[in-house]
C-alpha cells in the first residue's frame, strides 16, 4: 500500500504530469494529421469527380461553375496548410503563428473568390476587407519581428 501511495505521488509531480500531457498532445497531433490526410484525399477525389462531371456531362456550362471549382481547389490548399500547421507542431512542439496567419489569409481569400456579390451586403464585404487588412498587418509584424 505504501509503494502504491509513493507511485501515485510520483506520478502527480509536475515533471511527470507535464510529460504525460506532452505525450497526449503528440498522440492527438498524429491522429489529427492522419485524419487530415484522409480529408485531403477525399477532397481531391471530390474535386476530380466534380471536374469530370462538369467537363463531360454539361459542356458549355463550365464557365458558370468556375468559381465553385476555384473554391474546391482552395479548400484543398487550406487543408494542406492545416496539415502543415499540425506537422510543424509535431516537429518543433510549438505553434507557428506565421503559418496560422497565412492559413487564415488563404481562407479569407477563398471566401472572397467564391463570393456572390449579388447576394451579400456591403457590410459583409467591408468585414472581409477589414479581416484581410488585420491579417496582413499581423503577418507583416510577425514576419518582420522573426529572425531569418
Amino acid at each position: 500500500m505504501k509503494r502504491l501511495f509513493k507511485k501515485l505521488i510520483s506520478a502527480t509531480k509536475d515533471e511527470n504530469f507535464m510529460h504525460f500531457i506532452e505525450n497526449i498532445e503528440v498522440l492527438v497531433s498524429k491522429l489529427l494529421s492522419i485524419l487530415m490526410v484522409i480529408v485531403i484525399l477525399v477532397a481531391i477525389a471530390d474535386l476530380a469527380g466534380f471536374l469530370a462531371q462538369e467537363l463531360f456531362d454539361t459542356p458549355g456550362k463550365f464557365n458558370t461553375t468556375l468559381y465553385k471549382i476555384f473554391g474546391l481547389f482552395l479548400n484543398i490548399l487550406i487543408a494542406l496548410e492545416i496539415l502543415e500547421n499540425i506537422t510543424a507542431y509535431l516537429r518543433k512542439h510549438v505553434f507557428q503563428v506565421e503559418l496560422v496567419i497565412v492559413t487564415s489569409l488563404i481562407a479569407v481569400a477563398r471566401k472572397i473568390i467564391i463570393l456572390d456579390f449579388e447576394k451579400v451586403s456591403g457590410i459583409d464585404i467591408i468585414g472581409l476587407g477589414v479581416a484581410i487588412l488585420a491579417l496582413s498587418i499581423s503577418y507583416l509584424i510577425i514576419r518582420s519581428s522573426s529572425p531569418k
